[in-house]
């Protein structure tokens, strides 16, 4: 896998040390730059497989995740130039050769944005098999809506030992699809098969998340006919021959949620360059009634604690515009050192308080009822040993140990790298304690 990720991505090099070091009690300061989207970037670098011409991409987060579509997109044929040039990662794609048959499994069942291959690939080559794709363990995710989208494309699909099998003998052709749920996913996997597809497709009750908006914005420079970006409808005029682009991925709005949350935690103050309020929807009122000050400032956006304190409130997820499900683990430590009670309702993914039991390992105060989080704030987080679930669970224990007494040691490392660029290294930047260790 090591040899695999240098070839595709020479940039990644993992920090030596799989185990993370945090003495808490340290406020940050300092500035926090945001990176590029990890969950507009994969949709993004998949869709250069739509055309033979070169795609660029400015501003992709140097993570783990994209080092390991890097290398599945190589084994399919696509070669990749990177640049770090000025301190921001770019990486152009030529897709002139696409072999839809060199999947290698162990990199699609660990990442569940593989799954966008089956559009893509029915698309451009009529024929896609894939193992069925993996990622964090945080609820089904059936990818029931995504093949049933498909097939009313055109597309013959059959599951069998853990395998899909797609192909589309007359090609794809548009159609009028109505999702049972707004998916990210789904709408992405759907758009991204209609732009090379035979007539017109709508796909109604889509996903309204602003990497979906990128992602059209991305297909629509390259020559795509779509319109409704932002609504639940979306209208692609399909067959376009696909030409080149030159895109920035948009900023991390969960990154942002996040370190915002961590400014306030350790009654710090950090400046973070390219976060954009917009982008986090309702998340930016529920932040500010916790008591977290977000304040557009000259360099960037100023998050701090307000001068009241950190206050409980209560969230429930929803797709956008509604609270982002991949802010409610960061969410909920920040709110388990707030005054008073909150309630956190989870109805995106059945199994995301994986978080919890490893928060209450550090002395927080939360109770589950089925769906919902129950957390009683404390006066302050105790530093324990604990161990990542998912990725945003990895940064929800992070915060925790920077705001906690002593220290904390964190286990499973691959779900920090897989999501976030560079975090330990940008918050010693910013004062905080830790470092990188192995296991003794």
């Amino acid at each position: 896998m090591k040899s695999r990720l240098a070839a595709a991505a020479p940039w990644w090099r993992p920090t030596a040390g799989n185990l993370l070091a945090i003495r808490g009690g340290r406020p940050l300061v300092g500035t926090y730059p945001i990176s590029g989207a990890k969950n507009a970037a994969l949709p993004l670098m998949v869709s250069a497989l739509l055309t033979p011409h070169l795609v660029t991409l400015r501003n992709v987060p140097a993570n783990l995740d994209v080092a390991m579509l890097a290398a599945l997109l190589q084994r399919l044929g696509c070669e990749m130039h990177w640049s770090t040039r000025g301190g921001d990662l770019s990486l152009t794609l030529s897709a002139d050769r696409v072999h839809p048959g060199r999947i290698d499994a162990d990199l699609v069942t660990r990442m569940r944005a593989s799954v966008l291959l089956l559009g893509v690939l029915l698309a451009r080559c009529g024929e896609a098999r894939l193992p069925m794709p993996g990622g964090d363990a945080i609820g089904l995710r059936a990818i029931d809506f995504h093949i049933s989208g498909l097939q009313t494309m055109g597309a013959v699909v059959t599951l069998e030992g853990g395998l899909i099998s797609a192909t589309a003998p007359a090609g794809l052709r548009g159609a009028d699809i109505m999702l049972p749920q707004p998916s990210v996913g789904a709408t992405e996997n759907l758009l991204l098969a209609a732009v090379l597809a035979d007539g017109t497709t709508t796909i109604r009750n889509a996903a309204r998340e602003p990497e979906i908006a990128d992602l059209a914005a991305c297909l629509i420079a390259m020559g795509a006919r779509v319109s409704g970006l932002g609504t639940h409808m979306l209208t692609v005029s399909g067959g376009a021959a696909l030409s080149g682009a030159v895109h920035d991925v948009m900023p991390d709005r969960i990154e942002f949620g996040t370190l915002a949350s961590a400014a306030a935690m350790t009654d710090g103050e950090l400046m973070l360059p390219h976060g954009r309020l917009d982008l986090l929807g309702s998340a930016a009122d529920s932040f500010a009634a916790a008591g977290v000050d977000i304040v557009k400032a000259e360099g960037g956006i100023l998050a701090r604690r307000g001068g009241s304190g950190l206050r409980g409130i209560d969230v429930t997820t929803q797709p956008f515009p509604g609270f982002a499900t991949d802010l409610q683990a960061p969410t909920m430590a920040l709110l388990t050192v707030a005054a008073g009670a909150s309630a956190i309702s989870e109805t995106i993914f059945e199994q995301r308080f994986r978080h919890v039991d490893e928060l209450r390992k550090m002395g927080a105060d939360i109770a589950v009822h089925g769906r919902t989080a129950r957390v009683r704030g404390v006066e302050r987080l105790r530093g324990a040993a604990v161990t990542c679930t998912d990725v945003r669970a990895a940064a929800a224990l992070v915060l925790g140990g920077l705001a906690a007494s002593g220290d904390t040691l964190l286990d499973g490392l691959d779900h920090l790298d897989r999501g976030y660029d560079r975090m330990a290294e940008k918050l010693a930047a910013c004062g905080a304690a830790l470092a990188r260790t192995g296991r003794e």
